[in-house]
Order: C-alpha cells, then structure tokens, then sequence
C-alpha cells in the first residue's frame, strides 16, 4: 500500500534570545578570562622550580666533586630531588597548557613541530586522569626517598644531625596509605574517563532508494502483519519502480 499523503509542513514561531540574554550570555562567557592571570601565576611559579633545580643540582657538584664528602646514598637523594622538581614541573606544564586550552581560549599551534601529542585531545577527564599519574609519580618519589632513609632508622626512629625526628614508622605507613589512595584515585578517573567514551552507536539512518525497494520486492522479509505484501510510503508523485502496485 502506498500512501501519497504528505505531512504537513510546520513553521516555529519560536523567537531567539533578547538582546539582553545575549549581552548577559557573551559576559558570562568572557568571565573565562579571570582565569588566565591563575595561569600565568604558575608560569612564574615555574621559574622558582628552574631556579631551585640549579641550585640543587649545584649542592649536589659541590658535595660529590669539589668537596669530595658525600656518600652513595646522599647522592642517590639528590638525584631523587632533581627528578621531583622535574615532575613537579611537567605537572604545571599540564595545568598550564591543558587547562588554558580547556577553560580558557585554544591554543592554536596545529602543525607545530612541537606540539605535544596530548594537546590535541585534550579535555577535562584526560587532563584529570594526566594529572593523577602525574601525582602518582611524585608521590613514588617521595616514597622512594623515605623507603632510602628508613634503612638506618633506630628504634623506629629516623633522626637528623641535630635530634629532630625526621621518619618513623607510623609516618611511612600513612605516605604508603596516601599513595595507595592516590592509585585508587587515579583508577577511579581512568574508569569515568573509559565509561564516558562508551556510549551506544547512533541509528543509522537508512534513505529508501528505488534500488533498495526493487531488492524488497524480488526478497521479501516474512512478516505476519503484511499477508505476502510489502508495504511502503512513498512521496507524493514518485515513479513506482518495476513490479510494484498500489493496493486500494
């Protein structure tokens, strides 16, 4: 049965947003701006990492080469602190670039040799999820480093040159509990993060052709409601292909 109805076509009568609205929308919208002296604070916080990563890399010079009175241990340390400054770097370049580009304005530099390879992916959950590994691995530094120094605890205790306590046991078991959270936390995200990028494929939308309908016609799909017939709705004024009836 073909059904040469058409449905009626309707018209929204729906107006656009007022002048008002949109003045309120565009200031509400420019309000992101308030961010980026937030950021550009970072990039001066920045510089003080470059400087106190010099000045230990020189403490460490001076004790292992020119002074010559420094252990094993005392350098392992120190190299454990360069490379905590260094992550703790990385993490505020993530928040500088990866929040600029999702809060604020993009940053255009597509075809940039230098580009990160995260910056063009960029978005709120992944840089989530970038900055709990990032945390993590600070955290595993420090860990590091407690576990170096717990070796000549005595008595459970780890004292500096002059009496103060500086590890003890109840200390490294809530740094190893506070990592362990961290790794559950970064899971967690890491979870949202993949659950959110599964969602159901959309329905296709399938367009009637006269190819299509001749294929319909010469291999029927069984169905009990159409008695031996396929039924289809087509425009008003089109050509039946070859083989098809109108049915009253």
């Amino acid at each position: 049965m073909t059904d040469r109805s058409t449905p009626p076509i309707t018209r929204s009568t729906e107006r656009g947003p007022g002048p008002a609205s949109r003045t309120l929308a565009a200031f509400i919208f420019a309000s992101r701006w308030l961010q980026a002296p937030l950021y550009l604070g970072l990039i001066i916080a920045q510089a003080v990492y470059v400087v106190l990563f010099f000045v230990e890399l020189w403490h460490l010079i001076d004790n292992a080469i020119l002074r010559g009175h420094i252990t094993e241990t005392e350098v392992m340390l120190s190299v454990l602190a360069l490379i905590d400054i260094v992550m703790i770097a990385n993490l505020l370049i993530m928040v500088i670039i990866g929040g600029y580009e999702t809060f604020v304005s993009k940053i255009r530099v597509e075809g940039h040799h230098d580009e990160p390879d995260w910056l063009s992916h960029v978005n709120a959950n992944l840089l989530k999820v970038k900055l709990a590994i990032s945390i993590i691995s600070i955290s595993s530094i420090h860990l590091l480093k407690t576990f170096i120094e717990v070796g000549r605890m005595d008595g459970g205790i780890v004292r500096t040159s002059d009496g103060k306590v500086l590890y003890s046991w109840d200390g490294v078991f809530w740094e190893v509990m506070i990592h362990l959270a961290f790794i559950v936390s970064a899971l967690a995200l890491a979870w949202i993060d993949k659950m959110s990028h599964q969602h159901p494929a959309p329905p296709k939308n399938e367009q009637l052709t006269a190819g299509r309908l001749e294929a319909s016609l010469r291999d029927p799909a069984p169905s009990p409601e159409a008695d031996g017939y396929v039924t289809v709705r087509l425009p008003a004024g089109s050509q039946l292909p070859e083989g098809a009836r109108i049915i009253e």
